[in-house]
């Protein structure tokens, strides 16, 4: 049996252990961790909606109703009206003929790229992709070809020298830059190919274009450039779980060939509840994206100003690249010592030689807070 502990040893070493952190109080900008009150500039709770008593509510008359667990998988007795509901406004607010819930969006990733493609066939993929688009690749057993982040030359390519049933799949909004992939030009050369084009929009829906729609609304894209979406519902949605979006012909095939959709219990109906709630109220209230495109353009202004080299980022993700790990832990130590929470992300969640702080902001937050932000980020000026 394999000793685990070198291992251990070395990742402590090279300043690349992970340690959790005990929250005592609901995910908002101002928590309580360990006992102790921070400032959070870390959540992917983009719009404010995971502590909203709107959904709260929500979620506790689902809980009345429906109890607190589905029971069994989706196809033997756990799809609820709660959950046909929300599929149905979730098809509805993607401007798409189906929606099929899942339990993560790892889980979704993995069901669609499994399902279209097997041995013989190829999937492209942006090199900055979401892990689980990777995994799913490799997992559904056909060819991983990547490409240079939002290298449209190199994309073309890997294009060109596909073969089988052909995948092109890519994040909206890339989780850890912050940028968006350029889908126009994705979206065309999918279509000379003749390839799927799956974007991962968990960063981008609810925070970009009309409505929140996400990044294809943002480029004026819809189904036809993009015939596969898939969405979280943990971030801007401020709930759980996953969804993916598309024709009746693709929903229907993740239905009766996604493992992890047929072998996987369904979330909870009065979870369902709450997100169709969180739905209703991404849709309607458009000062929360208004507020976000605020508090980020201010923090650029004022960390370049700074003299912080920023990422070419509009949304709420905003980088600060500090290269080695040791320096990334040491600025959010800096930060922690001045009340405010921004973990430090190392590899392998980024490239080597690019750990950083992963800075984000949420609807939630008030001038103040981003007031105090600035202030402490005075004490890393480069």
């Amino acid at each position: 049996m394999k000793d685990l502990r070198p291992a251990l040893v070395q990742a402590q070493q090279g300043h690349l252990y992970r340690r959790r952190r005990v929250l005592d109080s609901p995910q908002q900008p101002r928590l309580v961790v360990e006992g102790r009150p921070l400032l959070s500039f870390c959540s992917n709770d983009y719009l404010g909606l995971a502590a909203d008593p709107r959904v709260s509510k929500a979620f506790h008359r689902g809980l009345e109703h429906w109890g607190s667990g589905s029971g069994s998988a989706h196809l033997v007795s756990g799809h609820s009206r709660a959950h046909h509901a929300l599929e149905e406004e979730l098809a509805d607010f993607t401007g798409r003929e189906r929606a099929l819930l899942f339990s993560s969006g790892y889980l979704a990733n993995l069901a669609v790229v499994t399902s279209l493609c097997g041995r013989g066939d190829t999937v492209i993929q942006d090199k900055l992709d979401h892990a689980s688009l990777i995994d799913a690749a490799r997992l559904s057993g056909a060819g991983l070809k990547r490409y240079a982040h939002n290298d449209m030359a190199a994309a073309r390519q890997r294009l060109a020298a596909a073969r089988g049933e052909v995948l092109l799949a890519v994040d909206g909004v890339f989780s850890m830059d912050g940028d968006l992939a350029p889908l126009p030009e994705l979206a065309d050369l999918a279509s000379q190919h003749g390839a799927w084009l799956m974007v991962d929009d968990a960063h981008g829906l609810g925070v970009l274009g009309a409505g929140g729609r996400g990044s294809l609304a943002h480029f004026g894209l819809d189904a036809d450039h993009a015939p596969v979406l898939m969405g979280t519902l943990g971030k801007a949605f401020g709930t759980a779980g996953a969804f993916v979006a598309g024709s009746e012909a693709l929903i229907e095939t993740l239905i009766q060939k996604a493992r992890s959709y047929i072998f996987t219990t369904a979330l909870p109906a009065a979870l369902a509840e709450a997100t169709r709630a969180s739905l209703e109220i991404l849709r309607a209230e458009e000062w929360r994206r208004e507020r976000l495109a605020s508090l980020v353009a201010r923090f650029r202004r004022g960390a370049a100003e700074m003299g912080f080299k920023l990422s070419a980022s509009a949304t709420p993700v905003q980088p600060l690249i500090a290269g080695r790990a040791q320096t990334a832990l040491a600025w959010s130590r800096l930060l922690e010592e001045q009340g405010i929470l921004v973990t430090a992300i190392r590899p392998p969640t980024v490239p080597k030689g690019s750990a950083r702080l992963r800075i984000t902001f949420s609807a939630a937050h008030e001038d103040r807070d981003l007031d105090q932000l600035l202030a402490a980020l005075e004490s890393l000026k480069p």
